[in-house]
């Protein structure tokens, strides 16, 4: 197969099927550099054809908070209230720029999600 831009689903089932038979190719071989090439042109037609949208903000907080193993109560420090840590997570209180600014800073989610607008309990009605 000769590498070229993956355009069809076809082409991209083909790529796959190539990689996977030369996928315990060495590094600075031919068939390593054609593997390379491959999962590249590969990256960029997922990309573009199976693109992956980013998490709702409240989504993301939850995931952080089960990642480190945090409780409501200790999103205090960066919401404020054990009220509005409530409303927060049940989506019926928007993050405020102060609360992302926070939650950025010190549970590191990432701005372009904190940013994202949420979905709120009463949009998902």
């Amino acid at each position: 197969m000769k590498p070229k831009i993956i355009k069809t689903e076809a082409q991209y089932q083909a790529a796959l099927a190539r990689i996977e038979k030369i996928f315990d190719a060495k590094p600075g071989t031919p068939k390593g550099d054609e593997l390379e090439l491959l999962l590249l042109l590969v990256e960029t037609y997922e990309a573009s054809a199976y693109p992956v949208d980013l998490p709702d903000p409240i989504t993301a907080l939850r995931f952080r908070m089960e990642q480190q193993g945090l409780k409501p109560k200790d999103l205090i420090p960066y919401i404020g209230s054990k009220s509005k840590v409530s409303e927060v997570l049940s989506g019926q209180r928007a993050l405020s720029l102060t609360m992302i600014r926070k939650l950025v800073a010190g549970l590191h989610l990432p701005p372009d999600v904190a940013l994202r607008e949420p979905v709120l309990s009463s949009a998902r009605s």
